[in-house]
């Protein structure tokens, strides 16, 4: 049986790191990243951090839509993206049904399961990538094609399962 879940967040992980690639090309270039860009690509993983906080009953050491340079969303990716793949591939039927409460960023309650949240977690980041390719494009900067169907291909080509992380 394909887990769907653990496949999103191995794409996810390929997805952000794809993203932080075309963003260093444009910083190595000497172009300016639009803030914008920079601005939402900090919120995906600000959103990673929090739902790792939320899942793992832990502070989070990040705010919402707190912003980072470029350097800082390396780091961040590198102790979310990976991090999620992980909590996903390690979720037995169990850990998919248990449900957690949680205060969003405004205060209110919630009670969520995990496979839900871990769904949620990579089509919001999936979202936001696409606002920032749209951001990028208005900025006369070429966006990079994250898309699943993408790292499916990849994967095919390759001849595997799941690409090298």
């Amino acid at each position: 049986m394909i887990n769907t879940i653990e496949k999103l967040a191995a794409y996810n992980v390929w997805a952000n790191n794809t993203l932080l690639g075309r963003l260093d090309e444009i910083a190595r270039s000497g172009q300016e990243i639009p803030a914008v860009c920079l601005r939402l690509f900090s919120h995906v993983l600000n959103a990673q951090h929090i739902w790792i906080a939320r899942l793992t009953g832990t502070q989070s050491p990040v705010k919402v839509w707190q912003e980072h340079t470029l350097d800082v969303l390396h780091q961040l990716h590198e102790q979310t993206s990976e991090r999620l793949h992980q909590m996903a591939q390690a979720a037995d039927d169990a850990e998919l049904h248990r449900t957690i409460s949680y205060s969003n960023s405004v205060g209110d309650s919630y009670v969520s399961q995990v496979s839900d949240i871990l769904t949620h977690v990579h089509v919001h980041a999936n979202y936001h990538r696409g606002q920032v390719a749209t951001r990028l494009r208005e900025h006369d900067l070429e966006p990079i094609n994250t898309d699943f169907i993408t790292y499916c291909r990849e994967l095919t080509a390759a001849g595997k399962e799941t690409v090298s992380l």
